[in-house]
């Protein structure tokens, strides 16, 4: 079954493309049949041209029996508007660019932010010419949930808006690469040329900034610091870093001290 999707361009290596990936998406047919991916070829519609398959694959699972997918709403356009009203808008990139939007939209809607984290991600390199055969392997970095907050720092006090919810979505994932040659340095000449779901693992809704403080589950004492709150998350003081400036941010969390050069955070209202 060949399933071509949208391009923006016309150039015979978009059509190349194409007939490659049709290649390697037979295996996801099974998938498809339980709701898990999205294999529909892409309609020219709306709002749709610059999807690829995982925002796809996503928005199919927020449309319910009733519910509406590209739908015209105070100028923007929200990817789903479910029966209750609700809107879906599926992010699988950086938030800073959905900022304007969000503030607008909860000023008068509920809207419900989706976020896919990739647990697993396997990598397929397709082939450069004719003679070469499209290779598949593990990645081996695994994403979690606590992943969202280097893309939350962007909106940290949309978070406790009473309109506004968030949803991680734990995913596992293809990622398709193409060879683009020397100005893509970074990968070693690879792009990616498409994000496909291939299962849905788990997924978490956060109502408000109070939930952030599930990602980070382990012992965490009344005065701490992003180091404690590292360990507690079992992630990277980096991203402990950007967890701590949401909940600053937010109102949940305030500086109260320092050791050295790092700064000592306790709850808002907890030791006052």
């Amino acid at each position: 079954m060949a399933v071509e999707y949208a391009t923006t361009s016309g150039d015979p290596s978009c059509i190349r493309r194409r007939t490659m990936l049709a290649s390697w998406q037979h295996s996801l047919l099974d998938l498809e049949s339980i709701g898990c991916v999205n294999t529909q070829p892409v309609s020219i519609a709306i709002g749709t041209l610059n999807e690829g398959p995982l925002h796809q694959a996503l928005k199919a699972l927020y449309v319910d029996d009733d519910g509406q997918s590209e739908v015209a709403i105070d100028g923007y356009i929200a990817d789903v508007r479910a029966v209750d009203d609700v809107l879906y808008e599926i992010q699988t990139s950086g938030f800073s660019s959905l900022k304007n939007k969000l503030h607008q939209l909860v000023a008068r809607h509920r809207v419900v932010l989706v976020y896919p984290v990739a647990r697993t991600r396997t990598i397929v390199k397709l082939p450069r010419d004719a003679d070469e055969l499209a290779t598949r392997r593990r990645s081996p970095k695994k994403g979690a949930i606590a992943n969202v907050v280097a893309e939350l720092v962007s909106i940290p006090r949309l978070l406790n808006h009473p309109n506004f919810e968030l949803e991680v979505v734990l995913i596992c994932e293809d990622e398709v690469r193409e060879y683009g040659g020397e100005k893509y340095r970074r990968r070693k000449g690879w792009r990616v040329v498409q994000r496909q779901l291939t299962e849905v693992l788990e997924r978490q809704r956060f109502k408000n900034a109070h939930d952030l403080f599930r990602l980070a589950p382990g012992p965490l004492a009344e005065v701490f610091t992003t180091r404690d709150l590292a360990e507690a998350m079992s992630q990277s003081r980096m991203l402990a870093q950007k967890l701590a400036y949401c909940l600053r941010e937010a109102g949940e969390i305030e500086v109260c001290g320092k050791v050295g050069n790092a700064l000592e955070y306790r709850r808002v209202g907890v030791g006052g």
